[in-house]
């Protein structure tokens, strides 16, 4: 079986531990970056399977982070997930103005993203296209 790869770019160390524990014991291989910056540069060397970005980092925010990539990668397939306390309109605005992208209000619930994860992973039944 194909290992899933998350990239997980947050600034909290605890946060990134606890995500990455849950990832892990689901069978995810998980990545990690402290900052936007660290995640962008990982991406474009080798894409992940799934982006989980915090917004509030060092060096460039989640937003940047998701602007940048929609610039640089314009045809990308993997979703991402923008976690963040701050569920202001702005932030759901920017977020589903980028494709394939949600918001996820923190506390994050583990059980949720790995259900939907296994969801979007699932073996695509009558052979969906790209779409």
């Amino acid at each position: 079986m194909n290992t899933k790869r998350i990239l997980v770019a947050d600034d909290e160390l605890h946060m990134i531990r606890v995500v990455k524990l849950f990832l892990e014991r689901a069978g995810y291989k998980v990545d990690t970056a402290s900052n936007g910056q660290e995640a962008l540069d990982s991406i474009l060397l080798d894409p992940p399977d799934v982006l989980l970005t915090d917004i509030n980092m060092p060096r460039m925010t989640g937003q940047q982070l998701c602007m940048e990539l929609q610039k640089q990668l314009p045809e990308r397939k993997f979703p991402i997930f923008v976690m963040t306390s701050m569920t202001e309109r702005e932030n759901r605005d920017w977020t589903q103005a980028i494709p394939n992208t949600a918001l996820l209000e923190k506390p994050v619930s583990m059980r949720v993203l790995i259900a939907d994860l296994a969801r979007r992973f699932a073996p695509a039944a009558g052979g969906e296209g790209d779409g």
